[in-house]
């Protein structure tokens, strides 16, 4: 059993707690307020069928939120590819419903762009990198996706979203395993020349990268460095007036999915 992110339910969770039912894998608890904060204008679109559950991670060493939305009109999304979404710092997926992910996946869908699922867990802030036994990477690369491949969702085609340091983590996760991802898509990724994200940067060739940052969000000279330094030009590359905040990144969100619904989409060359 899961808790299903009706209107009702929000509205409640909204107004102060909501409460989880006990299923296989993970615990009964409450559904804080998401934090307050900048929030986008959202598509006038439903969510779909969105959900919230908690589950053991054995790579982090703790119980940790699973979200997923499958866009209205695919049912339980039984057979969809998959974007994994990293979160930033100050957010983790019980923000996704206040940022109305679901619904811009939906209105995505209504607008041409084939359908996928979303899904994404708790990284906590560690750069989406390990820390002593807490590992929120491996727990992307292994317990992710077989958490979806229990909901039925198509593993074999995975791509990546995140913003921030979820932006930094989703450029990592590419090239800690090369040709795993069908794309990455990054909003103001937290990088510098020297990090890891530089210095992997070649390992990213073949795959398709979107980058998207703010022209006031002070990252920008950073974005622009990274799209310099690929082995390739970035697929898209993008830097519109915002800031660092889903203020910005909402009007970014329908232009990046679309992108990654077309490359996890066709088939892999050979296949």
């Amino acid at each position: 059993m899961v808790l299903r992110l009706t209107r009702r339910r929000l509205l409640l969770a909204g107004a102060g707690t909501a409460t989880l039912a006990v299923g296989a894998g993970w615990t009964a608890r409450e559904l804080t307020r998401p934090r307050p904060g900048p929030a986008p204008a959202l598509p006038d679109a439903p969510a779909g069928d969105e959900r919230l559950v908690q589950r053991a991670s054995a790579t982090r060493g703790r119980s940790v939120d699973f979200w997923t939305a499958v866009p209205a009109g695919h049912s339980d999304g039984r057979g969809l590819p998959v974007c994994l979404v990293l979160h930033g710092a100050s957010s983790t997926p019980r923000d996704f419903a206040r940022f109305g992910l679901a619904r811009f996946l939906t209105d995505a869908v209504r607008r041409g762009a084939p359908p996928f699922a979303l899904a994404g867990a708790t990284g906590g802030r560690l750069s989406w990198r390990r820390s002593g036994s807490d590992d929120p990477q491996r727990m992307v690369r292994e317990e992710l996706p077989a958490w979806c491949a229990e909901r039925g969702f198509d593993t074999s085609r995975i791509a990546a979203w995140g913003w921030s340091m979820g932006g930094f983590g989703s450029l990592l996760l590419a090239e800690t395993y090369p040709g795993w991802l069908r794309a990455v898509a990054a909003f103001s990724p937290a990088v510098r020349p020297g990090d890891a994200v530089f210095a992997g940067a070649q390992r990213l060739r073949g795959t398709p990268v979107g980058l998207w940052c703010g022209r006031q969000d002070g990252l920008l000279p950073e974005v622009r460095a990274l799209a310099r330094a690929l082995p390739e030009p970035p697929a898209l590359a993008e830097y519109a007036d915002g800031r660092h905040n889903f203020v910005y990144w909402g009007t970014v969100v329908p232009t990046a999915f679309p992108f990654l619904a077309g490359a996890l989409t066709p088939p892999r060359p050979g296949r």
